[in-house]
């Protein structure tokens, strides 16, 4: 991993210009957060492409499908907790059922939206939205994933919702990298355990497979960036060429990550998978990084769950 850190955020705001370039039908809709989302960068190049619609995520998801109808490409953005809680039946009923071609870029996900507290550290939106038909989950772990995917999911046609940090991640990735959506990416070949990780965890996961190997414990990290449709080949693989299966994730264990990699398991393989995550509770106030400490989220929490016995 390199030492310069990026917010998966800026990553979004940055590739969106470069896409608004490339393609004239992209659109993009935010919900009076355009400086924190970064959408403000496409704005100011396009602004007859820009919406803000203020503060009515519901209005800018019924408009976005509307756009759709239209032949647009509408990326519409504001916080998770707003886009996946408060818009929850928009995206249902307006856009996942009639499957139109809408891409849902949620930022400050998790609890490293940090001192924005409890009510704004969305936990749940991984799991609401992998259990709507039509929807692609996408959950990038780095700068250059994240330009991927954005460039990436307006190709496909249908819903995409897309999870993004406001916390500022090592780049994991050299540009070359090549990505497909439902193609988690392996990092080792270790045999003693496999870390199955998303977004802002993966370079903590990756942080941890280093200090194990200086213990002698030689672990994977398997970086599933989609969410759904979910690797099952890499899943099954793991299980069956590890001795132990963790996951972890910024988001709450029920219906994330851990759940998606457990029903794998459970009708292909069964296999003990231990779930690192939110344990049924709601966030905390606090600097981003002490969260992640608090809530045991950490490089140090992985490497303990190897180490102990």
């Amino acid at each position: 991993m390199k030492e310069e850190k990026i917010a998966t955020r800026q990553s979004y705001g940055e590739t969106l210009v470069k896409l608004g370039k490339e393609n004239g039908r992209i659109v993009v809709l935010d919900a009076d957060l355009a400086g924190a989302t970064k959408t403000n960068l496409f704005a100011k190049e396009y602004p007859n492409r820009f919406f803000d619609m203020g503060i009515a995520e519901e209005n800018m998801l019924g408009t976005a499908a509307g756009l759709a109808t239209c032949d647009k490409i509408p990326y519409a953005s504001t916080f998770a907790v707003f886009a996946a809680g408060r818009g929850y039946d928009q995206i249902r009923n307006s856009i996942c059922y009639p499957n139109l071609n809408v891409k849902i870029c949620a930022t400050h996900a998790g609890i490293t939206v940090g001192e924005d507290g409890a009510t704004h550290q969305m936990l749940e939106d991984i799991s609401l939205m992998r259990t709507l038909p039509n929807m692609t989950v996408i959950s990038p772990s780095d700068d250059t994933q994240t330009r991927w995917v954005i460039q990436e999911i307006s190709k496909i046609n249908g819903p995409v919702y897309v999870r993004l940090a406001r916390l500022a991640t090592s780049i994991i990735y050299e540009e070359n990298q090549k990505f497909e959506i439902g193609k988690a990416i392996q990092i080792g070949e270790g045999r003693d355990g496999t870390v199955f990780a998303t977004g802002v965890t993966v370079a903590e996961a990756i942080k941890a497979q280093e200090e194990l190997r200086l213990q002698g414990i030689d672990i994977r990290v398997v970086d599933v960036h989609t969410i759904k449709p979910i690797d099952r080949d890499r899943i099954i693989k793991c299980a069956q060429e590890t001795k132990k299966l963790v996951s972890v994730e910024d988001h709450s264990i029920i219906g994330g990550l851990g759940s998606a990699i457990s029903e794998v398991l459970i009708e292909e393989c069964p296999t003990k998978l231990e779930r690192m995550g939110m344990k049924d509770i709601f966030g905390k106030s606090g600097k981003a990084e002490k969260l992640i400490e608090y809530f045991g989220l950490t490089s140090k929490a992985i490497v303990e769950k190897f180490c102990n016995k």
